[in-house]
């Protein structure tokens, strides 16, 4: 990644597109789970019976062998209950979380940089059993109803229960999940004319409900405190029609002098539909001082910030203040190879999730004229850049992203190769090294394009502010 000579260490390109051992084995046995959700369970064919024990054949190994294999023969039957589809979760569950793991241990060989240990797991935090009961109730019926016998009646049951959970924090993240699956499923139906189902997605999202809805599943907070210098990366938006997230990557230095660690900082909000582009930093400015400091290109320093043990900060703007102007590419170049990579959550190992800060230089940068993709070759490996994350609410484009000369990303693992997220570029213009961030917009912009879009979300906020006003005094 960066000149030994400079503190750094070389990234083994070599290994980019090498094989992980056990990879491909665990992968087929978790679709050939998930197309036996496709007809559900509820009358289960032969081929589905198929998927059923290659599943439970891929943790014969394991401490699940009993329970899934159990399980296993009751769905194939049409039999099973609510303990057997949690089981079948479980399998799915461990199946991803080793695969998390091997590509995860390919990412430190690829980076050079070592992972933390991993924490102590926190005990389980107090949940609504009543509530845990019929979401699990309500996943099993998906279940065996299948993605193809979808229907209004079928989906709308997590209504009630969704409504029930929101009010309680501690239920929040599974009535999110439910809620965001549900309506998912309700724009698909009827489940007889789709064309094309997301079966990984929707397995998905429904292991994940079944996990967090066993209780004991979810850990307590388990927070810690952090002191020290907080050296943002770069940050990283996610928008959804309905809600928006911007998560900063950062490298965090402690006042004790520890060896330096890489700590994430989010900040979610609920969006209407007719918020776009650079208005969405509108929402999600006032929650977190981190957001503009990141586009001014300050440091900021941390006292007591509350964190998991997994890398997040639990942010409070009252624990930290701006500090010292820092430039994320030497901070990328110096401090970022020394940096330990946070254990993930037990729930959080799954391929799609990894994302390791990387820093390249050195590379070839070039577009398919046909397909538009683009691609960085260093020492002879070519490495695709997934330009489809880069955010409209910011500068960053691919044309600028085809002229760089260095790059801070997210090195990810989407269908079955790495690929790079671009967070920012430096390029040279007139001799000059110009630098474009995705996030450079969240504390303002006097671009033409972004200071419309935020002006007409204020404009749009504002009458929605009024009208919930309005509905409130009635």
């Amino acid at each position: 990644m960066v000149p030994v000579h400079e503190g750094g260490g070389l990234m083994r390109t070599d290994l980019l597109t090498a094989p992980v051992d056990g990879l491909d084995e665990a992968l087929a046995a978790v679709d050939a789970f998930d197309r036996t959700l496709v007809a559900g369970l509820l009358r289960p064919r032969p081929d589905q019976a198929e998927g059923l024990f290659a599943l439970a054949d891929a943790v014969a190994a394991s401490p699940l062998a009993a329970r899934v294999a159990e399980a296993a023969d009751k769905a194939a039957a049409g039999s099973a209950g609510e303990d057997h589809f949690a089981a079948l979760a479980a399998a799915r569950a461990a199946l991803l979380g080793a695969a998390h793991d091997a590509i995860a241990a390919r990412a430190d060989e690829i980076t050079g940089r070592t992972p933390a240990e991993a924490p102590a797991p926190a005990g389980p935090a107090e949940q609504a059993p009543n509530l845990l009961a019929a979401a699990r109730s309500w996943l099993c019926d998906l279940a065996r109803t299948g993605w193809q016998g979808l229907d209004h009646d079928v989906v709308s049951g997590s209504a009630q229960i969704v409504s029930a959970m929101l009010p309680d924090t501690g239920l929040r993240r599974l009535a999110a999940l439910l809620d965001g699956f549900a309506a998912e499923l309700a724009a698909s139906c009827p489940g007889t004319a789709l064309d094309r189902t997301p079966l990984r997605r929707w397995a998905d999202l429904w292991t994940r409900g079944m996990i967090l809805a066993l209780p004991g599943a979810v850990p307590g907070p388990g927070a810690v405190t952090l002191t020290g210098r907080l050296l943002p990366l770069g940050t990283d938006l996610h928008e959804h029609a309905t809600a928006a997230q911007a998560q900063i990557h950062a490298v965090f230095e402690p006042a004790d002098g520890s060896p330096p660690r890489l700590v994430r900082a989010s900040v979610s909000v609920p969006k209407p539909d007719t918020v776009l582009g650079a208005g969405v930093w509108q929402l999600l400015r006032p929650h977190m001082s981190l957001l503009a400091a990141a586009a001014e290109g300050l440091s900021m320093d941390l006292t007591d910030m509350p964190a998991t043990t997994d890398g997040d900060l639990v942010w409070q703007d009252e624990h930290a203040r701006p500090g010292e102007p820092v430039d994320p590419f030497a901070t990328a170049r110096v401090v970022l190879p020394t940096a330990q990579d946070p254990a993930p959550a037990p729930l959080d190992r799954h391929p799609a999730a990894l994302a390791r800060p990387v820093f390249l230089e050195g590379y070839a940068a070039e577009q398919d004229p046909d397909t538009d993709e683009i691609t960085f070759t260093l020492s002879g490996q070519r490495l695709p850049v997934d330009t489809d994350r880069l955010p409209v609410a910011g500068p960053l484009t691919p044309d600028a992203v085809t002229r760089s000369t260095a790059c801070v990303g997210l090195l990810r693992w989407d269908d079955g190769t790495f690929r790079l997220q671009p967070l920012a570029v430096e390029s040279t213009v007139r001799k000059k090294t110009v630098a474009l961030h995705a996030g450079a917009w969240a504390g303002g912009t006097t671009d033409k394009a972004g200071a419309k879009a935020e002006k007409a979300a204020t404009d749009a906020v504002a009458v929605l502010r009024e009208r919930a006003g309005r509905l409130l005094r009635k």
